[in-house]
């Protein structure tokens, strides 16, 4: 088995999702055995691996695919519009014939990618359909927006949204995630308390040491917890149950926000699920599994 480096092994804070309570800082806690032999295992396989390879080459985005003009939203209406993904489209949407287009990165490197129409990514956007408020789009261009990726901030191609009473676009990332690449090891087969696979990655913030994550749990516990495995090349993120009950409790699943601080920036780190043995998934990005 390769060596790998340890950095630090951390606890995690907790914040809840929901009526926007926001929970105490968990305290540090010895991680289980097991969870942590499996989070060594899975950093082991992907040091130096093909996956590896494939994964330093490609465009991964860590933010959110859509950014919002500058001041939203001005109004109550308009962030409920928002939520409910409530627009109304008085443009004609340009039709273009490019069909790919380049993701560059800051030390010269790029990558081209196919391109979304315009009407693929207003899609993606304007889902609602319903009676309430309603965000008004006006014009549509091609541009671009700066996305934080696996390979640090990247320029790239965005469809912009001219957005009725507000003066710059609302943006949606035009270009489609690369091909995941086959992972080097397994999944865990089955979930237990002490280790379960994550929901996603929300956002990474601009210090690249604290990272947003989601995590389930149920009804008659204490929430979820992550613990996390910095090395040399990847952040191993473990999810677990907390405080667990033997008592009667439905059967609800729920899904929580966790704030993870990392003691060293992500950089061009892999941010790995130990129960999947996989990337952590974004938020609002459908990368193509490997088939």
């Amino acid at each position: 088995m390769r060596s790998v480096k340890l950095l630090v092994t951390l606890g995690l804070v907790a914040a809840a999702v929901g009526c926007g309570d926001q929970r105490a800082p968990a305290d540090n806690r010895v991680r289980d055995a097991g969870t942590a032999e499996r989070a060594r295992r899975v950093a082991a396989a992907w040091e130096g691996s093909e996956a590896a390879r494939v994964w330093s080459r490609g465009y991964y985005p860590l933010g959110d695919a859509v950014q919002l003009p500058d001041g939203a939203f001005h109004t109550d209406a308009d962030k409920r519009a928002y939520a409910t993904q409530n627009f109304t489209l008085r443009a004609l949407l340009p039709d273009t014939a490019q069909k790919r287009a380049k993701v560059r990165w800051r030390d010269g490197d790029s990558l081209t990618l196919p391109l979304a129409s315009a009407r693929e990514a207003y899609d993606q956007v304007a889902r609602g359909g319903n009676s309430g408020p309603a965000l008004t789009v006006t014009a549509a261009r091609l541009g671009e927006m700066t996305m934080p990726t696996s390979r640090g901030a990247a320029t790239v191609p965005a469809w912009l949204f001219t957005v009725k009473g507000y003066d710059t676009p609302l943006k949606r990332v035009a270009v489609t995630p690369s091909e995941l690449p086959r992972s080097p090891i397994g999944a865990v087969p089955e979930r237990t308390d002490a280790l379960m696979p994550l929901v996603g990655l929300d956002t990474v913030a601009r210090d690249g040491r604290t990272l947003t994550v989601r995590a389930e749990h149920g009804g008659c516990d204490d929430g979820p917890a992550v613990d996390v495995l910095e090395t040399e090349g990847s952040v191993v993120l473990s999810a677990s149950i907390r405080g667990t009950s033997d008592g009667p409790c439905t059967s609800e699943s729920r899904v929580e926000k966790l704030t993870v601080k990392l003691r060293h920036p992500v950089g061009d780190r892999i941010l790995l699920d130990a129960f999947t043995g996989r990337p952590v998934p974004p938020r609002q990005q459908s990368a193509r599994p490997a088939q």
